[in-house]
């Protein structure tokens, strides 16, 4: 039996790293998509727990958004197994808003890391009370009232915040016939206030889009204060201009939070969701590295292209390694 020629050196050097990248692209691909066994439904009423001893992680977001504002965290946790709950917060007024969150919670087995951003932030403070699985708080950019204390007075104490004159009021009517009142920020200063480190397009799309709160949630009592039981963790946003940084500081100092300072907007977690990710995992117990190849479809591909056009994989791996590289962190 005659054997066929060997392809030339160089073509056999395409074709082996084409082998490769192909290998690393599925195993990107399978550790990036949770498997039902391991806990991957996100569904709130489902029940189920984590695989592999890690905590649900619940994410709650604050006024003027949704719980897409949480999605560049959400990735990354997925990517390394975590299961993850977005809930959408009623934006209602604090004990209805408390109420339904501390509803989602008790639909979750397992330990739970509980996190709020903004108002969220008061939410949260409320909905973890009493609730053994919450293990651990993180807070970013957010209200931590103290029982008795309601968000007008907090956002008092100190300079710093734009968020007041840009509130828009407008009038509701309730199921009993009753007027409310929402707050809406003016689009106009939507940019400046919550989010100056993000595109000008992005936030044009979310001022248009902004979900409204109750007016009422700025004078609603806490209740509780979760976070004098339960072990916590905060980023301070340095340029925020909707909570005054000073605020965030001397919050998490009152909790005894575990703090990082973030150079960011309010937006801290769309705009540097790597950093809330470390901080959320830090809350979570695990403090290894993310795996390199776990980040985004963008790096994959990537990574297939360079060995196509016959490039090294081992410099496709470098471009992840130092997408995946974060920010310094300071405690």
């Amino acid at each position: 039996m005659t054997s066929s020629p060997l392809p030339p050196p160089h073509l056999r050097r395409i074709k082996a790293a084409a082998a490769v990248a192909t290998l690393v692209t599925a195993a990107a691909l399978s550790a990036s998509v949770p498997a039902v066994a391991d806990g991957g439904s996100t569904s709130p009423g489902s029940g189920t727990g984590n695989a592999g001893g890690k905590p649900t992680i619940v994410l709650v977001h604050g006024a003027y958004v949704d719980a897409s504002s949480w999605n560049g965290v959400v990735g990354r946790l997925q990517s390394e197994g975590y299961r993850v709950i977005a809930p959408a917060n009623p934006l209602r007024g604090l004990p209805t808003d408390s109420a339904y969150i501390a509803s989602v919670l008790r639909s979750v087995k397992g330990p739970i890391v509980l996190v709020g951003h903004s108002y969220a932030g008061a939410v949260i403070t409320e909905a973890a009370a009493g609730n053994p699985q919450v293990k651990s708080l993180v807070y970013v950019a957010a209200f931590m009232p103290d029982k008795g204390e309601t968000l007008g007075q907090l956002a008092a104490k100190f300079p710093g915040s734009e968020l007041n004159p840009a509130l828009v009021q407008v009038p509701f009517t309730n199921a009993d016939g009753s007027t409310g009142t929402d707050l809406y920020v003016s689009p106009d200063k939507f940019r400046a206030v919550a989010a100056a480190d993000l595109p000008q397009t992005a936030t044009s799309v979310a001022a248009a889009a902004q979900r409204p709160i109750a007016a009422t949630a700025f004078t609603d009592k806490a209740t509780s204060a979760a976070w004098r039981t339960i072990p916590s963790w905060a980023a301070v946003a340095t340029n925020d201009k909707a909570i005054a940084p000073d605020l965030e500081r001397f919050e998490a100092k009152r909790a005894g939070s575990h703090t990082v300072e973030i150079n960011a907007s309010h937006s801290v977690m769309i705009s540097h969701p790597d950093a809330i990710t470390d901080l959320i995992r830090d809350a979570a117990g695990a403090h290894a590295p993310s795996p390199a190849l776990a980040d985004t479809g963008l790096t994959t591909l990537g990574l297939v292209g360079a060995a196509a056009a016959g490039g090294m994989v081992v410099t496709g791996v470098g471009l992840i390694v130092v997408s995946r590289k974060r920010s310094p962190r300071t405690r």
